[in-house]
């Protein structure tokens, strides 16, 4: 393709998003905010529901056509099961399964290019036929030349090569969204709620490593580092002199699919047991490393099988392009938003998305106090599956109760949240799929206690450090006090107060000035009030009024500062 059609190709492809998101914006504007206006607002709760599954029927066709970061929107969507309702994130949860392969000779030509050398010198093997395909590159099974598997050790691998043009393309759909995000910030619903440029950049931030192959090997060893002592935990390992910026070869440890239930069980591995080993590893991942695996979806987590482990199998992580830093301050809040969730405090709760930034710190608590309070008394401990089975009407009562307020609270979305978000949306989808009656509470009580436990020694430390520095001090403190009272008998304890009477002057001085001001506006403003009925008495204060004004703003210029 010349330059000049790549460009044209660019400019279209921009079009068609903004136009997309331009129509949606309109179908928004009139249905949400025009018609209620009007008295139909039944109208727009009643179509609601096929209004969402047409928007994403319609998101799903251009993203499959599109591909790109296109896709990667359809994913975060996909796994918002928190915000989004099931008419969308139900449309677009298979949409990575269905992104189109690259043609073998143009991954050959990206392949080689970055290798500087032909294939079949640089592999004993190279399938054709890719393993995997995803938005941004693809992989295929390879195995090393008998030299460099002399070198690493290893001899099966993968080599994942980026899609060819993916730069350009990445920078044409970042500068769509960025539009599409300026386009949100003037809809007051989102500008309250979230800071959407600020999650685009995010979003952006995210996309360039992603497609920095290096970064992701570099990620991927930090992970095995992180678990090396773990047995129940792996990562592939990384071939560095055959990865690059656009291609990454790592060993071979595909297994079982974390979802295959049937493989699993044929394998003599429960399901459950894995959903509560999953969860587990991702509370590690937050809490203890803070460093997170943000894409766990099916195809990016096996399990292998390994009767020497208790548990008769280990958890092996692979694609490490999108993982999310929890910084120390979140981490913390993220503590303290467990503990009180698994307790049932509702103050606790509210305390702690004030300081993860969730909620911000004017809200008005107390109402949202006492919802949590009744949500936890009505649902609390309940598993998915009893929810799922909990009458609808009472989950009805309760939105009609709290709706309002929950909405009117000033809820927004944190920078540097929106991995983290993603990791915890896919993690909960993961492990009730594996497991229908898999219990949130029951997985995050445990290690809930854990850090309670942690926190309570960690305190309990600090109060020692705290007891023994004041011991030291009250140690010191008599002879320091008799050495004092020794020099105040002996008459040489001076006290230098020339510094404090400068500053009572500087302050005296001001003062005068602030008062010649204030004489200044009352005399000119009485003065020109008097003008129209005692206008020689009103003049006279006003030419007066000058003297007082003279002092304000001179007063002091002469003397030097000491």
């Amino acid at each position: 393709m010349t330059d000049a059609a790549a460009q044209g190709a660019h400019r279209a492809r921009y079009r068609r998003i903004v136009s997309f998101a331009a129509r949606e914006f309109v179908s928004v504007w009139w249905f949400e905010l025009v018609l209620p206006r009007f008295g139909l607002g039944t109208v727009a709760e009643r179509t609601r529901g096929s209004r969402m599954q047409r928007f994403a029927r319609r998101f799903h066709a251009l993203a499959v056509d599109l591909g790109g970061l296109m896709i990667k929107v359809g994913q975060f969507m996909s796994s918002r099961l928190d915000v989004l309702p099931p008419e969308i994130t139900k449309e677009l949860e298979g949409l990575q399964d269905e992104v189109p392969a690259v043609p073998f000779p143009d991954i050959r030509r990206v392949a080689e290019a970055e290798l500087g050398h032909p294939l079949d010198r640089v592999f004993a093997w190279f399938d054709e036929t890719p393993v995997a395909a995803a938005s941004l590159g693809q992989a295929h099974r390879a195995r090393l030349s008998d030299q460099d598997a002399a070198d690493t050790g290893l001899s099966d691998v993968v080599v994942k090569v980026q899609r060819p043009g993916i730069d350009e393309i990445v920078a044409v759909d970042l500068s769509a969204l960025r539009r599409v995000a300026r386009w949100a910030m003037r809809v007051r619903l989102v500008s309250d709620r979230v800071d959407a440029p600020a999650l685009v950049e995010e979003f952006a931030a995210t996309s360039f490593e992603e497609i920095d192959y290096l970064h992701e090997a570099g990620s991927a060893e930090r992970f095995r580092e992180n678990f090396a002592d773990d047995p129940r935990i792996d990562a592939p390992e990384i071939v560095w002199e055959r990865s690059t910026r656009r291609v990454l070869t790592l060993s071979d440890v595909t297994a079982i699919k974390i979802n295959d239930t049937d493989a699993l069980r044929a394998a003599g591995i429960d399901p459950s047991a894995v959903a509560d080993a999953f969860a587990e590893v991702m509370f590690d991942q937050v809490f203890t490393h803070s460093f997170v695996h943000a894409d766990p979806h099916p195809g990016n987590i096996f399990v292998t099988p390994d009767e020497s482990l208790p548990a008769g199998f280990r958890l092996t992580f692979i694609d490490f392009g999108m993982m999310a830093e929890v910084p120390a301050n979140l981490r913390a809040g993220l503590r303290t938003l467990l503990i009180a969730v698994t307790a049932r405090d509702s103050h606790g709760l509210v305390a702690a998305a004030q300081e993860i930034g969730v909620l911000l710190p004017s809200a008005d608590t107390g109402e949202l106090e006492r919802a949590l309070t009744a949500l936890f008394a009505r649902f609390g401990g309940m598993g998915f599956a009893e929810l799922a089975k909990a009458d609808p009407r009472e989950f009805a009562d309760f939105a009609n109760e709290f709706g309002d307020m929950v909405r009117s609270l000033p809820l927004q979305l944190p920078e540097n949240m929106l991995l983290l978000i993603r990791a915890v949306s896919l993690t909960s989808g993961m492990c009730s799929s594996l497991d229908p009656e898999f219990n949130v509470w029951d997985a995050a009580e445990p290690y809930a206690g854990r850090l309670l436990r942690e926190e309570s020694s960690g305190l309990m430390r600090d109060m020692a450090d705290q007891a023994m520095e004041t011991a030291a001090i009250t140690y010191r403190l008599p002879k320091r006090i008799d050495a004092i009272i020794s020099r105040v008998d002996a008459g040489t304890v001076t006290f230098d107060t020339s510094r404090l009477e400068r500053r009572l002057d500087r302050l005296e001085g001001i003062a005068r000035r602030i008062g010649s001001g204030v004489l200044f506006a009352a005399m000119l403003v009485g003065g020109a009030l008097l003008v129209p009925s005692l206008e020689p008495l009103g003049i006279t204060l006003i030419c007066v009024s000058a003297l007082p004004l003279l002092h304000a703003v001179f007063a002091g210029l002469g003397r030097r500062p000491r």
